[in-house]
């Protein structure tokens, strides 16, 4: 009768075989060769150590060691002799076993290492005031941190979360305070790159006003990895406020991001609102569509919301919407904000027939 600290130990045993095969796939080894002891042999002397694998094998004698690997999908390819001189439960001797990796493909062949379970997180940002962009930086280190004790693949932040600063700003006029927003958008992007390294989260920064070297002001997200890799997506489509009070233009391309946790697309805001472009990232096999937005009403967040649950449908994939809430009143245009994060997917439900 086994005790259930045998049983314990048989299924994280079990467990760490099922660890080592999942690998040997992965990683397309054609095999895994072990070297086992037989520590019940000694209670065996009137067999040779041929005739005690045999019995073992056949089930007529259990061995602690091999009957488990045996158990495990290895088959004993030959006998070793002097293995451990020392062992003197196995007299010597121990057996080479082999686990076959039926999957083994010898050219041109690619790991599959993706996760098949991957966690999200959405920020969703409360506005208010801020003395300095450490302050601001320190609000965003303290979710990045929860993330990561929820052992999160991804953070995402909202559109313009770091628009309290323009609150510092001490000219009122909307032009002027969006480019003294810009001056900090280099620091913060490899700020958050550290803290992605850091606290191992990829993190979607939401969306930063970026002033390129022509003077040409854009409204860009960062892909902060946790490799410490970051990329962006300029927002394509820039609404009548953002043209006329900022003077923002549009960027000219989409892209799908290959990330440890899949292949990701970030769409900012008014962009979820347009089909074609969810569609050209789904075409290049996106997995997860991030869109950080900020709206001051109830309507324009359900129009937010509704365009994003129609891409989820029509694309297959997972949809995460993420905003702002709270209020700046010291910001002009930036009064109220209206939010509820979500994420969405679609079910294909199958009927038989």
């Amino acid at each position: 009768m086994h005790s259930s600290t045998d049983y314990r130990g048989y299924r994280l045993g079990r467990r760490l075989y099922d660890a080592r095969k999942e690998l040997c796939r992965q990683l397309n080894f054609r095999a895994i060769l072990a070297g086992g002891r037989i520590p019940n042999y000694h209670n065996h002397k009137d067999l040779t150590p041929g005739e005690y694998i045999d019995a073992v094998e056949s089930r007529e004698i259990h061995d602690s060691a091999l009957s488990f690997q045996l158990s495990n999908g290895f088959i004993v390819k030959r006998i070793l002799t002097a293995y451990l001189p020392d062992d003197k439960q196995s007299k010597g001797f121990a057996t080479l076993l082999e686990w076959a990796n039926i999957y083994y493909e010898p050219k041109d062949y690619k790991p599959n290492t993706r996760k098949s379970e991957v966690r999200i997180g959405g920020i969703q940002w409360q506005m208010r005031e801020v003395e300095s962009p450490e302050e601001l930086l320190q609000q965003v280190e303290f979710f990045v941190d929860i993330m990561a004790d929820y052992n999160s693949d991804f953070a995402c932040l909202p559109e313009f979360f770091n628009a309290p600063l323009m609150g510092l700003c001490e000219e009122t006029d909307q032009n002027i305070a969006i480019r003294f927003l810009a001056g900090y958008t280099e620091w913060f992007k490899n700020e958050i790159s550290h803290l992605a390294v850091s606290y191992n989260v990829n993190v979607i920064t939401g969306s930063m006003p970026l002033l390129d070297e022509d003077d040409t002001l854009y409204n860009v997200s960062y892909l902060c990895r946790r490799d410490g890799t970051v990329e962006e997506q300029r927002k394509i489509h820039i609404t009548p406020h953002e043209r006329s009070a900022w003077v923002i233009e549009g960027g000219d391309e989409v892209k799908v991001f290959d990330t440890d946790a899949g292949r990701i697309g970030i769409l900012v805001c008014y962009d979820v609102e347009f089909p074609e472009l969810a569609r050209l990232m789904a075409l290049d096999d996106m997995d997860i569509l991030f869109v950080p937005f900020w709206t001051d009403t109830k309507n324009g967040y359900l129009r937010v919301r509704h365009c994003a649950q129609a891409r989820a449908i029509e694309n297959e994939c997972y949809v995460m919407i993420c905003g702002s809430v709270g209020n700046l009143p010291q910001v002009e245009s930036l009064d109220i904000q209206y939010a509820q994060s979500s994420i969405f997917f679609t079910f294909r439900l199958c009927v038989p027939t």
